[in-house]
């Protein structure tokens, strides 16, 4: 059996189950040309996307534009318990380049580690029809990639990785995550319990 990973992307916080989708700010995937080869029909472009990760946007209440979460906080006005939270909270679109000093041109990506006040941030890519994660079965398989970290101040982590994750970013198991891939949910890891905002969603 073979394991699908999703590629994610970083520079380089409390448990709630799913969340519900903003509208304050649209969310509009910046484009990025990625390469399929094979050794008989050369390489074929495809334009596919990149999504930020749920975990660095803007969570705010549903019926307003209070945060529900702010520092490493959640608000328990608006948050009593995970229910709540996964009710009454949404994630918003992101301005990736503006806000998190994301940019794409042609097949490059470039991730800013500070932009005015965010710190860091994980993308993930997309899959060609922009709605899942782009899954990737990697037995017998070349992965290739150039990255440029000579503008990376000592002591940081840039990273590229795979990580087994929903092609959905959940929202098939969980029912209530009205904002699946589009929005970046589903990542988790060793750090899930202490660092993610949203669990299992």
């Amino acid at each position: 059996m073979y394991r699908k990973a999703s590629l994610t992307f970083s520079s380089l916080l409390a448990f709630v189950a799913n969340q519900q989708v903003g509208t304050n700010t649209a969310e509009v995937h910046p484009p990025l040309t990625v390469q399929k080869c094979t050794n008989n029909g050369g390489c074929v472009s495809s334009i596919q996307s990149i999504v930020l990760d749920a975990n660095w946007r803007w969570v705010y209440e549903t019926s307003g534009y209070t945060n529900c979460y702010t520092g490493n906080k959640w608000d328990p006005t608006i948050c009593s318990d995970p229910i709540a939270c996964a009710a009454n909270c949404a994630l918003d679109g992101a301005s990736y380049a503006s806000t998190y000093g994301i940019t794409t041109s042609g097949d490059s990506l470039t991730q800013k580690f500070i932009t005015d006040s965010n710190v860091g941030s994980r993308v993930y890519l997309m899959s060609p029809d922009d709605t899942e994660y782009q899954t990737f079965n990697l037995n017998n398989q070349e992965f290739t990639f150039d990255i440029d970290m000579s503008t990376l101040p000592c002591g940081l982590n840039g990273a590229l990785y795979f990580s087994e994750m929903d092609a959905d970013g959940g929202m098939s198991r969980f029912p209530t995550n009205k904002a699946g891939a589009k929005y970046g949910t589903g990542y988790c890891d060793a750090q899930c319990p202490h660092d993610i905002k949203f669990i299992n969603g």
